[in-house]
């Protein structure tokens, strides 16, 4: 008897281990299978959720009609077109903001894309950057003129010429030296329509600018110096679309390419208003004031100004900065175009000022000749008038502008030896 209650007694624990194993691997499929738990109202809302779907999917699919087609088409193109609207929007955005940060501290960025920092070599070998880099060009600026700039450009540069009919006279005489010399890349913009039927009677490039009040109401009807200071405005674009620029005033004649006697090595190339080495390339003056005693000198550094009639400009920030501030000073007050040129360029920074960081050269005072170095200097000169011959002639310093021009062709072209003799040294 004991025997058998001790076999049903370990039957029974066994049936109960069994049981226990049975009870823990069901636990774990389900686990697996529900890891939310039976009574989870997601879950249950998922597998309503699909069961919907695919029923939805059924009665649609049978019963969807042409017309419902056709406006989930119209809805799609719809949306298409918003969304190239929206496309277009971000990139214009993203233009803007990338000219934003161009303008801010751009010098800096500038030096930082020339290339890494660099240790300062021995003593006497050190040479700081003189040639800013050049833009990038833009031809979405102004296609019209990019298209006149592309015909007749050489290597990315052109002579610009300002002209109305008040200096049609001294526009002709220019476009004949130019044509002597064969010059082919250069442009009149013609402020007028008289200046523009001229160009095409004469067969010159010529650009008329887009209706513009402000710049038409002086370029029609303007004198010498208020056309003058159009060119600040007028010159932005050609810079902006890559082109370097040598703009000449009316009242110069070309006598070799000029093009062959730059540097290029600056922003700003300029003829000087100066008439010997002093004046034109810079000079130790000393300011006397006997009241200070001991102290009594004092040196400044003098240079004549830049002529705004004659300069190269290259297509960099620091130029187009040059424009931008000139012409923004001339549209607030009656100024001189010539004056406003220099301070812009030569005043250093100082207190509640920020220079324009610009480099400069001056241009050879023989090669790109002032009408004072010719008429004072140079014809009274037997060796300098034998072997100077110069690229231009700027008659900048005499109001008889048109005879002496006249008289400069007479004289360097046709070998005419006293034609520059009748005149007076000054405007007297």
């Amino acid at each position: 008897m004991a025997g058998r209650r001790d076999r049903s007694q370990q039957l029974r624990g066994s049936r109960i281990a069994i049981a226990i194993l049975i009870g823990i691997f069901i636990g774990c499929v389900c686990a697996v299978m529900f890891p939310y738990g039976f009574f989870n109202s997601s879950s249950s809302l998922k597998v309503n959720e699909r069961l919907s779907k695919s029923s939805d999917q059924v009665g649609s699919s049978a019963c969807e009609s042409p017309e419902r087609v056709n406006m989930l088409k119209s809805n799609f193109a719809s949306l298409s077109e918003k969304n190239a609207e929206l496309k277009k929007q971000v990139r214009e955005l993203t233009e803007r903001l990338r000219l934003a940060e161009q303008g801010s501290d751009n010098a800096r960025k500038q030096v930082l894309a020339l290339g890494t920092q660099i240790k300062a070599g021995p003593f006497g070998t050190v040479k700081s950057l003189r040639t800013n880099p050049t833009i990038l060009s833009d031809e979405s600026i102004n296609p019209r003129l990019g298209k006149i700039l592309e015909e007749i450009a050489v290597d990315k540069e052109v002579i610009v010429a300002l002209a109305n009919a008040n200096v049609k006279a001294m526009l002709e005489v220019q476009i004949a030296s130019i044509k002597r010399v064969g010059i082919t890349n250069y442009l009149v913009v013609a402020l007028d329509d008289y200046i523009e039927n001229f160009c095409k009677e004469k067969d010159v490039a010529y650009y008329k600018r887009d209706p513009d009040k402000d710049v038409d109401t002086v370029g029609k009807s303007g004198g010498n110096h208020a056309v003058s200071g159009l060119k600040f405005r007028v010159l932005r674009e050609f810079l902006q679309l890559g082109y370097g620029v040598l703009l000449s005033d009316v009242d110069i004649v070309f006598l070799q390419n000029p093009f062959s006697h730059l540097y290029r090595d600056s922003d700003v190339e300029s003829m000087s208003d100066g008439h010997n080495n002093h004046t034109a390339y810079g000079f130790n003056d000393v300011f006397d004031e006997p009241a200070m005693g001991w102290a009594r000198y004092a040196h400044t550094m003098r240079i004549w100004v830049f002529n705004s009639g004659f300069f190269y400009l290259r297509p960099t920030i620091p130029s187009i900065e040059l424009l931008d501030r000139v012409a923004d000073r001339l549209s607030k007050a009656k100024v001189w175009d010539q004056a406003v040129f220099n301070e812009e360029l030569f005043y250093p920074s100082h207190p509640n000022y920020t220079a324009l960081h610009a480099s400069k050269r001056v241009m050879d005072m023989y090669e790109f000749m002032n009408s004072k170095v010719l008429f004072k200097t140079v014809r009274k000169n037997h060796e300098l008038k034998k072997k100077v011959k110069p690229v231009i002639v700027h008659v900048n310093y005499h109001p008889d502008k048109l005879n002496r021009m006249q008289a400069v062709v007479e004289f360097y072209v046709n070998g005419k030896q006293d034609a520059l003799d009748s005149f007076p040294d000054g405007s007297e």
